[in-house]
């Protein structure tokens, strides 16, 4: 993409949701034309160390209007990408009130355009929730009287894109897939690559009014259709035997044990999948230059992508994937319940700390896996995230990643790694790796961490804590071993001095 002229790249951009899937992808491609950026994050620590220095991070919350109108003072664009698909509780409400809250800041800061990304669906029908909701957050913008340019989709294919994501694992881990009536809804997909690009593009088009464009790919297919192209793609064959009923709720308990699905964002996923969602106005060929391509080139591209290191950008990395911030404010904790261990390796803290770096996904957490799955299994059933997640990359992690049901909430290399629980817990939970140097080589600490509230919290540490024995205590003392491998190994593979 070409850079933005010397007018469009003084103007200051507001970008919310780049912690999110698109948003991530935006964010980059925004950088690389010379955009004068400021993110919008929650928790801005996330984002710090995933831009580049032009651009400005600032805290902010849509649900707390305060922190709305100093971050778009001075804006001439705001991207708005933000929703609560994977939030629990009433997600159209928070998608109501925050909408409200962002449209009225924007009126206030002089905002002259607003950019959204909501979904495809006709109006005529009783939509889904999460459809139903999306398109409410477009009136609402629009209301504001800043002129809005509304982008309505189908299903985002991109490599780490949440319906690549649930694709993907259905193929390759089904080759005989029971599939329910929704599997045959018309579908318009669009690749990640022509998503963004309409986006960007949408900064320069005139707009003198507000306007809705939907947008899609070359092809109006179904899911079906979908999995079967990306079979071929990979010279795989995939059979699916159709049922009558299968109700969302169980359709999306079951892509949570074979997939990387939540099972509440699963729901809200094939509630929207019900319907079809193809393009039935197509005035976005005429405004804008983007040529969209066809669902294989969709596919082969994010298949490509997926041999890379690892995707840009994940749906699961997103914060909004772990669902709502939680606040435990006015909760008085007691005691924290603390599950301490160290043990010292003959290796320096870069090798010791090799190991831990590495923890989940397919490297597993050293003791104990069936234990692991198990709880995300179990987690899975209350409406949690399970463990299918993994991580983005085997062995780089920045603050933010998913690993499994935790996230990366301080990382500092060689040196330390905290991970905060993200699992269904009557209270807070944390995981910490410390590696110091000492006369011996070095010293792993290693701790769990648990606030419970309440009686429900203080019951859940007891009722684990026989098996904390053996998982914490096996995890530390196989991270070490593991450590003193990799040491053992490069001190072979060094050629050896002779007098």
């Amino acid at each position: 993409m070409p850079e933005l002229s010397a007018a469009d790249a003084s103007e200051l951009i507001l970008l919310t949701g780049a912690t999110g899937y698109v948003g991530g992808r935006l964010l980059q491609v925004l950088e690389s034309r010379g955009a004068r950026l400021r993110c919008l994050a929650r928790r801005p620590e996330v984002l710090r160390e995933r831009v580049s220095e032009t651009t400005e991070v600032v805290y902010g919350d849509v649900l707390e209007p305060e922190t709305l109108l100093p971050a778009l003072t001075g804006v001439k664009v705001a991207y708005y990408l933000i929703h609560s698909m994977g939030e629990s509780g009433s997600f159209e409400e928070n998608d109501r009130r925050a909408a409200e809250h962002f449209a009225r800041a924007a009126r206030e800061a002089g905002v002259e355009r607003i950019i959204y990304l909501g979904g495809l669906g006709d109006e005529a029908e009783s939509l889904s929730p999460h459809l139903r909701s999306r398109q409410e957050v477009g009136r609402i913008l629009r209301s504001s009287g800043v002129p809005v340019i509304e982008f309505r989709a189908s299903i985002v294919i991109g490599s780490g894109s949440l319906s690549f994501e649930m694709i993907r694992s259905l193929v390759e881990r089904l080759p005989v897939m029971i599939t329910p009536k929704w599997v045959m809804r018309a579908a318009q997909p669009i690749a990640i690559e022509d998503l963004i690009a309409y986006l960007t593009e949408a900064l320069e088009i005139p707009l003198p009014e507000s306007q809705t464009f939907e947008i899609g790919g070359a092809d109006q297919v179904s899911y079906a259709e979908i999995m079967r192209v990306y079979a071929r793609c990979r010279g795989m064959r995939v059979r699916m035997i159709s049922v009558p009923v299968l109700t969302p709720y169980l359709s999306s308990l079951w892509l949570g044990l074979v997939t990387p699905l939540y099972a509440r964002i699963g729901r809200k996923l094939i509630e929207s999948i019900v319907h079809s969602t193809v393009v039935q106005d197509e005035r976005a060929r005429d405004a804008f230059s983007i040529e969209p391509m066809g669902i294989e080139s969709a596919i082969q591209r994010a298949l490509n992508n997926e041999e890379r290191e690892f995707a840009e950008t994940r749906w699961s990395d997103a914060v909004s994937s772990s669902g709502q911030v939680r606040s435990w404010s006015g909760v008085r904790f007691g005691n924290r319940l603390v599950d301490a261990r160290s043990t010292t390796v003959a290796c320096p803290p870069e090798i010791a700390f090799q190991p831990i770096q590495r923890i989940g996904g397919k490297s597993g957490w050293y003791a104990c896996n069936w234990l692991w799955h198990l709880r995300g299994w179990m987690d899975l059933l209350v409406g949690g995230i399970g463990v299918r997640r993994g991580r983005a990359h085997p062995e780089r992690l920045r603050v933010g990643d998913t690993v499994d049901f935790w996230r990366v909430e301080a990382f500092e290399p060689n040196r330390r790694l905290r991970l905060a629980a993200e699992m269904k817990l009557p209270g807070r939970a944390w995981l910490e790796f410390e590696v110091k140097e000492d006369a011996q080589g070095s010293t792993i600490s290693q701790t769990a961490i648990f606030d419970p509230v309440g009686l429900w919290g203080r019951l859940y540490w007891y009722a684990v804590c026989p098996l904390h024995y053996f998982v914490f205590a096996g995890m530390l003392k196989n991270i070490a071993r593991a450590a003193e491998g990799i040491q053992g190994a490069e001190s072979s593979s060094k050629p050896s001095l002779s007098r």
